[in-house]
């Protein structure tokens, strides 16, 4: 199978649980179940990557702090091979307040560094070593675009709730070859989609929570897929990763973008029934049962 790379995004995040996202008045919440986690979509990815057997290797920017300790510690603890870069802005750091029907609101309460020192000798090998690359939104990993091309490497991105004009994306869309994306902010994602297909990109995925999944072709063929209603949410963080994990899962094994779509769907509905970033009990053997369940 071939060997990927992902570029950027961790993170030691708190997760706050209430019934409902607070409304915009003063108020006081005497009590609220929280956890903490590592966390952001460079981890998420390389976590559902690694424990479908795909060989990846994550690369980010963390602080020479506890929280980087943390991240350092769940990361092995997985088995990710993970290698990184020290941040002196420290490590970045997410309060996260979800809801019962899965929507959130995310709290950055610590930033990465735009620009940290990077060991560029380090990271040229690995994408010179790599045959596709996962290129994050985390503002350090612009400065790899160009490596990334220089070795011609296949390069999928995720934009998230990309508003269709955002300029912060645009060299990430420029770069990519595949994109996924999700319609939160969007009011015709169709639009959009189509548009990205005209700029070149072989693949456009649109997530769009729990109406399900649509799909854009290099040629122009849409496709759609409904959630799973059988999965029980239990916290939606993480899903959009898994979703994007399973989706690559199935292209790395030469299935049809229809069946891609089936194994990143139920990634993400596996996902959500848990607390974790990732489901905890996640494996190749698993992932293809619940797709005989589902999809015969």
């Amino acid at each position: 199978m071939l060997n990927v790379l992902i570029l950027g995004g961790t993170t030691y995040d708190s997760i706050i649980s209430l019934p409902q996202l607070p409304q915009l008045k003063s108020h006081t919440i005497h009590y609220a179940p929280f956890h903490e986690t590592i966390g952001s979509t460079g981890a998420g990815k390389a976590l559902n990557l690694h424990k479908l057997d795909v060989p990846c290797f994550l690369h980010s920017i963390i602080g020479d702090d506890l929280y980087g300790q943390l991240i350092k510690e769940a990361l092995e603890q997985s088995g990710v091979d993970f290698r990184y870069d020290l941040d002196p802005q420290g490590t970045e750091r997410h309060v996260n307040i979800m809801d019962q029907q899965g929507n959130r609101i995310s709290i950055f309460v610590t930033q990465s560094s735009s620009n940290p020192p990077l060991d560029m000798i380090k990271l040229e090998e690995l994408i010179r070593q790599c045959d596709l690359v996962v290129l994050n939104i985390i503002g350090y990993t612009k400065a790899l675009i160009s490596l990334c091309q220089k070795y011609k490497k296949p390069i999928w991105t995720d934009l998230h709730d990309y508003d269709g004009i955002n300029s912060y994306h645009e060299e990430y869309i420029e770069a990519a070859d595949s994109i996924f994306l999700s319609s939160d902010q969007l009011t015709d994602y169709r639009k959009v989609m189509a548009d990205l297909q005209h700029r070149g990109k072989k693949l456009v995925v649109c997530t769009h929570g729990k109406k399900g999944a649509t799909y854009l072709s290099e040629d122009g063929v849409w496709g759609d897929i409904d959630i799973i209603e059988d999965y029980t949410l239990t916290d939606a963080n993480g899903a959009g990763d898994s979703f994007f994990s399973g989706f690559l899962y199935g292209y790395l094994r030469n299935r049809t973008l229809e069946e891609c779509m089936r194994l990143a769907t139920i990634c993400a509905g596996l996902c959500i029934t848990a607390k974790e970033l990732v489901y905890p009990n996640l494996n190749e053997q698993l992932l293809l049962q619940e797709y005989a369940k589902h999809f015969g």
